[in-house]
C-alpha cells in the first residue's frame, strides 16, 4: 500500500471486508456479484474492448479476476488495476451473454468508487472533472445557463466564426467531431413548463405520470423532451414535471463518484415519491434510476424507499406499450433502422417495444440491423475521457448499419451523438431521431389532416 493511500484511509471510513482486503472503504465491490464468474469466456465476443485489444484484462471475466483479486490481497488498487476498470464501457453486454448473470457493470462501479477515493483526479482533469460533475450537472439553474451559452454561441454568429476561422483544427479531433454535430439549442422543457405543475392530457385522461427531465436531454435535446410530452398527453395521460428533480447521477456513478451519486439519488427519490409512474426517455438515466437500490445495499431504511422508487421507473418506449397507445394513421414514408442503446437493451432489458413502435408507424420501411445491440462507444461522457476506444467501438458500430437507411432511431441521447458523429464520418444512414419523435411526427400530421385524436386536433 503507498503512503498516499495510508494517508487517505485516516479521513475515510475503513472497508469492513476481509482482513486481506485491499479495499481500504466502505461500498466495495460485492462478493456475491463475482461468486457465479467461472471464467467460462462466453462474454469475450460480447465486450468491445476485448474486441479491439484482443487482452484479457479487458475483458469482462479478466476484469472480474482483478477485482476479486483486490479483494483476496492479491493486488492493490493502482495504475494497473485503474487502467481495465476505466477502460470498461459499462455497456452491461457482457452480463446478458453470461449463462450465470454475473453483473460485472454493478462491480465496475464499484471499483470505480474504490478507485477514486485511493486516487482521486488532480491537476486539469480534476478541476474539469470537479466543475461539471459537482458544479453544473447537479444544478438545475447552472445547466440551464450553460444551455443558454450555448445557444448564444449558435444563435450569434460565434458558431460560425469559430468554424470558418480554422479554430476547430487545432483542437483533439474527437472535441472538433462533437463541435460538429451539436444539436440546435432550443428552449427547454423546464423553462418552458416552470410555472405548470400539470401538463394535461389531450381528451380524457387514463393515466398520471411523472416525468424526468434530464441534464443533457434537456438542454441539447428539449425537442425530444415536447416530443416525449406530446405522446403522452396524445396518448391520455396527464404529465408531471416535479420541480426538485436533478441530475439522476449515472455520470457520476461511472466516474466513481458514487457519494454525489447516492445525494442525487435521495433528492430524486424524495421529488417522486406522490409519483405513480416515472417515465424516462433516456436509457442511460432510466437504468440508473432502476439501480439506485445498488447505491444503498448497506442503508436499509434507503435501500427500501429506493426499491419502491425503482419500481415506479419506466422507459417511455415500454410504458406507451404495456399501456396501449393509438396507432398513427399518416405516414412516414423512410426506411428506417433502430440501434439498441446498451443501457436499454442490457440494462433495461428493453427490445421489443421500440422495435413495435416504430412498425406501426405507417410508410415505414423498417430494415433490422445487424447486432444492433452492440456498443456505439457513447458510453456516457466515455468517448470524451477514452477517445481513441470510442473512436473504435463507433468504427466497428457503424459497419453494421445498413447503408441504405434514410434514419436511424434510438432511445438514448448520448447514442444520438455518438450515432451522429459516425454518420458524419463514414456515411452510414442518414437522420439520427429518437423513438418517440417519430410517433409525435406521425401524430402531428394526424392532426393537421383531423384524424385520430380528436381532442388534439380541437386544440
Amino acid at each position: 500500500m503507498s503512503v498516499k493511500e495510508k494517508e487517505l484511509t485516516k479521513s475515510s471510513p475503513p472497508c469492513t471486508n476481509n482482513s486481506l482486503s485491499n479495499y481500504l472503504w466502505d461500498d466495495h465491490p460485492d462478493e456475491n456479484k463475482w461468486a457465479d464468474c467461472v471464467h467460462c469466456g462466453m462474454c469475450l465476443e460480447a465486450c468491445p474492448t476485448y474486441l479491439e485489444t484482443g487482452q484479457e484484462q479487458h475483458s469482462p471475466r479478466g476484469r472480474v479476476h482483478l477485482i476479486k483479486s483486490v479483494a483476496e490481497g492479491k493486488l492493490e488498487v493502482n495504475e494497473q488495476f485503474m487502467d481495465p476498470v476505466f477502460q470498461c464501457l459499462d455497456c452491461r453486454a457482457c452480463t446478458t451473454a453470461c449463462p450465470a448473470d454475473v453483473d460485472v457493470g454493478g462491480l465496475i462501479e464499484e471499483a470505480r468508487g474504490q478507485v477514486r477515493q485511493a486516487m482521486p483526479l488532480t491537476g486539469v482533469k480534476g478541476v474539469v472533472s470537479s466543475f461539471f460533475l459537482k458544479g453544473i450537472f447537479p444544478h438545475p439553474s447552472r445547466l440551464q445557463s450553460a444551455g443558454g451559452l450555448l445557444k448564444f454561441y449558435q444563435k450569434s454568429g460565434l458558431q460560425k466564426a469559430v468554424r470558418s476561422s480554422g479554430v476547430l483544427r487545432v483542437m483533439p479531433d474527437h472535441l472538433a467531431e462533437m463541435e460538429a454535430i451539436m444539436p440546435e439549442i432550443q428552449q427547454s422543457v423546464h423553462k418552458r413548463y416552470k410555472n405548470v405543475d400539470v401538463i394535461p392530457a389531450k381528451g380524457a385522461s387514463k393515466a398520471q405520470v411523472a416525468m424526468l427531465k434530464g441534464c443533457i436531454m434537456d438542454v441539447m435535446f428539449s425537442d425530444i423532451n415536447e416530443s416525449t410530452i406530446n405522446v403522452l398527453t396524445y396518448n391520455g395521460n396527464d404529465v408531471v414535471l416535479p420541480k426538485k428533480q436533478t441530475c439522476c447521477g449515472a455520470l457520476h456513478i461511472h466516474a466513481g463518484d458514487r457519494e454525489t451519486g447516492r445525494k442525487l439519488a435521495k433528492q430524486n427519490i424524495e421529488a417522486f415519491q406522490d409519483a405513480e409512474r416515472v417515465v424516462v426517455n433516456a436509457a442511460g438515466c432510466g437504468c440508473a434510476l432502476k439501480e439506485y437500490p445498488e447505491l444503498f445495499r448497506h442503508d436499509p431504511e434507503w435501500k427500501e424507499k429506493a426499491e419502491a422508487f425503482s419500481e415506479k421507473v419506466e422507459d417511455i418506449s415500454k410504458y406507451l406499450y404495456d399501456t396501449g397507445y393509438e396507432k398513427p394513421q399518416s405516414a412516414i414514408n423512410k426506411r428506417i433502422t433502430y440501434h439498441d442503446a446498451c443501457h436499454l437493451a442490457h440494462g433495461q432489458g428493453v427490445r421489443h417495444e421500440p422495435r413495435q413502435l416504430i412498425k406501426d408507424i405507417p410508410g415505414v420501411d423498417y430494415v433490422e440491423q445487424p447486432n444492433a445491440d452492440t456498443c456505439c462507444g457513447s458510453a456516457g461522457i466515455y468517448n470524451i475521457t477514452n477517445p481513441e476506444m470510442a473512436s473504435a467501438v463507433l468504427e466497428r458500430k457503424m459497419e453494421h448499419v445498413p447503408e441504405d437507411v434514410e434514419m436511424i432511431s434510438m432511445g438514448n441521447p448520448g447514442c444520438m451523438l455518438q450515432m451522429a458523429m459516425g454518420v458524419q464520418k463514414y456515411g452510414r444512414g442518414g437522420q439520427v431521431v429518437h423513438t418517440v419523435q417519430l410517433l409525435d411526427w406521425a401524430y402531428q400530421e394526424d392532426v393537421k389532416k383531423g384524424i385520430g385524436n380528436q381532442a388534439a386536433i380541437k386544440e
